[in-house]
């Protein structure tokens, strides 16, 4: 009899929870432990964003797959300083930490952008068709098929034949004004919260941060409506973010990123399914997007 392809997918993920006759099932922090250095990615230096905060330094991958036009524009507006000397304006709690210029509606005061693009068309989906998604064989109430392309979590309608990025934790969105049409890049935000699916297909999202979000979920929340900062000295400024292709070698953040393409990967997944740790008395046996984070690592040192 042929499985559904729902029912397909659990079963194999019920296979690969019981392991082999002669493989000893592993934890989730075994999995990354035992992991090969194939399983693990480099850092794309053009793709990432470094943002210096006082407190500590902020890694942020953009998502050019997902969103060409802004992570171009991002590029353009980090090479060039737009943010350096600019400050989070907003703290909303369980919801977004969102950064830019406090002057950015006044026509007066607000920071040239450069040689960077004022208006960009939304980037909210992609053709599902041809994506390399490595997907999830769990149920998600958000979309009929979700997953992960390049480290970032997508949620996808093969009926629509569309695929888009998903509002999970650390993940960086563009702001908009009512116009769909209306971001730029050069006003973001960083989900730091219960996962904020609803925005999704409403909002183009940018990337993910990598590194740092303590720096950014941590810090006090906003008094004013939605989370602003109703006094400017209540902002925590922005000393630099620039890109990681114009920083010095010895300055530049050094990481890597689990790939998402590998048996590693997948076994990773089981492991967070099924719970092994013996603190666990009951295992969920249930994963969904949003807890399915990938890791970052720093860069093992060259073996001598």
């Amino acid at each position: 009899m042929r499985l559904p392809r729902r029912a397909a997918w659990i079963a194999a993920a019920a296979l690969l929870c019981l392991g082999s006759a002669h493989a000893q099932p592993m934890t989730a922090a075994q999995v990354i432990e035992s992991s090969k250095p194939t399983d693990w990615r480099a850092l794309d230096p053009q793709n990432i964003l470094v943002m210096d905060l006082a407190a500590g330094q902020v890694v942020i991958e953009l998502a050019p797959r997902f969103a060409p036009r802004h992570a171009a524009n991002i590029r353009t507006l980090a090479h060039e300083g737009y943010w350096d000397g600019l400050a989070i304006l907003r703290v909303q709690d369980n919801y977004v930490t969102q950064w830019g210029d406090p002057d950015g509606e006044s026509a007066d005061k607000a920071r040239s952008l450069g040689s960077a693009q004022k208006q960009l068309p939304a980037e909210f989906s992609v053709r599902l068709q041809g994506l390399p998604l490595q997907r999830l064989p769990d149920a998600d109430g958000w979309a009929p098929v979700t997953g992960f392309v390049d480290g970032m979590p997508v949620a996808a309608d093969p009926k629509a034949g569309k695929a888009w990025l998903a509002h999970c934790y650390a993940m960086v969105g563009a702001g908009r004004d009512m116009a769909a049409d209306s971001s730029n890049g050069t006003e973001l935000y960083v989900v730091i919260g219960q996962p904020a699916r609803g925005l999704d297909l409403n909002i183009t999202l940018v990337g993910r941060v990598l590194q740092g979000m303590q720096w950014l979920a941590a810090l006090p929340r906003g008094t004013a409506e939605m989370g602003f900062y109703a006094q400017p000295e209540q902002r925590t400024a922005i000393r630099h973010m620039r890109l990681m292709a114009d920083m010095p070698e010895a300055e530049r953040p050094q990481l890597e990123v689990m790939r998402t393409d590998t048996d590693t990967w997948r076994r990773l997944l089981d492991a967070r399914r099924v719970r092994r740790e013996t603190w666990f008395v009951h295992s969920p046996r249930h994963i969904n997007l949003c807890n399915a984070t990938v890791p970052t690592r720093p860069k093992p040192a060259p073996k001598t």
